[in-house]
């Protein structure tokens, strides 16, 4: 069957943000959820402080029943599954923006390269200014190199998505795990290995000691230093690498519809529900067996070689319950008594920019020394029941806004910076209408 023609040009068409009118919103629902999982996430471990504690300090943290609870089934069902939904969705959203620039005759290379540059300028500046975690500057950079799969077949793009997802990790992880042994010698090799975890310890405890001091600045210039310590690392590259591959999968699912036609996909659905769910357990639970294992010295990753293969594994777990999600989300959209729920998630969707940088800047209000200094001292399940309660009351902030408002504060930016000038910010005041008499 030959491939239908492109849609023709409109005529007089340009590029605008895209109305409410034309929003997707099970994209805005799932980009509210997937929001929702990463504030957990990053405060879980990073803005409490838990990344940069020692392991004994983490036990302690976590020495109650409740807390090992918490922590467990925080690190299956929320640990990096809402970052790959993020990724995803970033990809999918590429694929629908694509498709209008073309139905509109708009080339996508200049608009979509300005949007991802303005992107990369927020990104930059929330990194340095702000917080190491950020996750922006990446996605405009990976950005650009999604742009050269816009032509791409199919077949191509999930090849490229399955090598950088899974195979790429796998060789290096390899590579960096038998060289040493092969060209140096076990001992050699650990003590090495050795050397560069104290290093990466010490960075971290200069991190924790410049945010539990009573000082702005101090936080700041060790949040900046940080940045400079972690940003050439060969695994930031990796991530970079994983992150174009979740994007290949979101666009090879524009491409095919499945979030924008439910109805059609539901059979693919349920089939990503059930081996979704074998996957995500099957990957999730090796993990935490293996990091028990770990706790109580029955493995070693220095002489238990096959353990090389378990980053690769986890990702797969990843990959898993993310599909997991979606799916769930996708085929209760179709359902009346959920449509409460999108509503709640959609508005915070819209806002997702917006929102991420106010979690940022309220969160280092909170954990702080200069703020309310709880860093490193927060249990797992308090961390989790105040970044809930802090995400709670962003839904009613949004729904008030969007209200009134186009746009977030943030998202108006983005656009106005990315067309070139001011976008309309107020929505128009609707018009009233005279009841009819008999």
């Amino acid at each position: 069957m030959s491939e239908p023609p492109p849609p023709a040009p409109l005529s007089g068409a340009h590029a605008r943000p895209v109305d409410v009118s034309e929003r997707v919103l099970l994209l805005d629902v799932l980009r509210g959820f997937a929001l929702c999982g990463v504030f957990v996430s990053n405060s879980f471990s990073w803005f409490s402080g838990r990344a940069l504690l020692t392991r004994e300090q983490t036990q302690a943290l976590s020495a109650s029943p409740l807390e090992a609870v918490v922590t467990a089934l925080y690190y299956f069902f929320v640990n990096q599954k809402f970052v790959v939904l993020f990724s995803f969705l970033f990809g999918l959203g590429f694929s629908i923006q694509l498709t209008r620039a073309e139905a509109r005759g708009i080339p996508i290379v200049p608009l979509y390269s300005r949007r991802l540059l303005v992107l990369l300028g927020i990104g930059v500046t929330h990194m340095f200014a702000l917080w190491v975690g950020d996750v922006l500057s990446t996605y405009a950079l990976v950005g650009f190199a999604l742009l050269l799969f816009r032509r791409s077949s199919d077949r191509t793009v999930l090849t490229w998505a399955l090598v950088l997802i899974g195979g790429v990790p796998l060789l290096v992880s390899a590579l960096q795990h038998f060289v040493p042994l092969l060209m140096s010698g076990a001992q050699v090799a650990a003590e090495a290995a050795k050397a560069s975890e104290a290093q990466e310890a010490q960075a971290r405890t200069r991190f924790l000691e410049g945010l539990s001091s009573g000082s702005f600045q101090l936080a700041q210039a060790a949040n900046a230093q940080y940045a400079v310590f972690v940003l050439p690392q060969l695994k930031r590259l990796l991530w970079m690498g994983v992150t174009l591959g979740r994007f290949l999968l979101g666009l090879l699912a524009g491409r095919y519809l499945l979030l924008q036609d439910v109805e059609r996909h539901r059979t693919s659905h349920r089939r990503m529900l059930v081996w979704g769910g074998v996957v995500g357990v099957l990957g999730n639970g090796a993990w935490v067996v293996v990091q028990r294992l770990r706790i109580v010295g029955l493995v070693d990753p220095a002489k238990d070689h096959w353990m090389f293969a378990l980053p690769t594994l986890q990702e797969l777990g990843f990959l898993g319950l993310a599909a997991v999600y979606v799916a769930a989300f996708a085929l209760l959209s179709q359902r009346e008594q959920w449509w409460k729920v999108q509503e709640v998630l959609a508005p915070v969707g819209r806002m997702a920019l917006t929102h991420y940088l106010l979690q940022t800047v309220v969160s280092l209000c909170i954990y702080d020394g200069w703020g309310l200094g709880l860093v490193g001292q927060m249990t797992p399940s308090r961390c989790v029941a105040l970044t809930l309660t802090l995400f709670a009351l962003q839904v009613p902030v949004s729904q008030w806004w969007l209200s009134r408002f186009r746009f977030g504060p943030a998202e108006w930016l983005w656009r106005s910076l990315t067309y070139g000038r001011a976008q309309p910010m107020r929505l128009a005041p609707r018009s009233t209408v005279e009841p009819s008499v008999g």
